[in-house]
């Protein structure tokens, strides 16, 4: 702050200053949100602000600080309203619409198939549980494993099977 420059801490000063720019910025806001009272509130909130902030900005470079914050103001809401948009949105999808006997079947055929799968032999239910779960590829297996890939066709066919007998009709591939 220059000499010259009045200083923004003064009542007069800073009423004339709210006076010459607070219609500019508050049309400046209100393309950008579409919303008046929107643009209201942020220019307001920007000259409590800066009325806050009165010593540390020049009176020269004031019209500008006004334009800025209101900006920053618009985009930070903004921001907020995405994020609080994003965690509505995360709330409403864990609601559980489920029947409860499904659920209830899906433990004991979960239970099932865990029974089966340890009932497998051992080299079968590694080769099973390797392209079931860990979801590699047979390729990838037979490295793993030390086999040729045919082997490994031959292990998760004969898995595949036994779970198919264990399991029945329950058993989806």
């Amino acid at each position: 702050m220059t000499e010259q420059d009045p200083s923004i801490c003064e009542q007069k000063v800073y009423e004339n200053i709210f006076r010459t720019h607070y219609g500019n910025v508050t049309r400046y806001i209100y393309y950008k949100c579409g919303d008046l009272q929107q643009a209201e509130d942020i220019v307001q909130d920007v000259f409590i602000k800066l009325w806050r902030l009165c010593a540390t900005v020049s009176f020269s470079k004031v019209k500008a600080y006004l334009y800025r914050a209101a900006s920053n103001s618009f985009l930070n809401e903004k921001a907020h309203e995405k994020i609080v948009l994003k965690h509505v949105k995360q709330k409403s999808n864990p609601i559980d619409n489920e029947d409860p006997e499904f659920v209830l079947q899906m433990g004991e055929f979960q239970l099932k198939l865990k029974e089966a799968i340890g009932a497998l032999p051992e080299k079968e239910r590694e080769v099973f549980l390797l392209s079931r779960m860990e979801k590699k590829t047979y390729g990838e297996i037979s490295e793993l494993v030390g086999i040729g890939v045919k082997a490994v066709e031959r292990r998760m066919s004969k898995a595949l099977l036994q779970l198919r007998e264990e399991l029945g009709k329950e058993f989806k591939f």
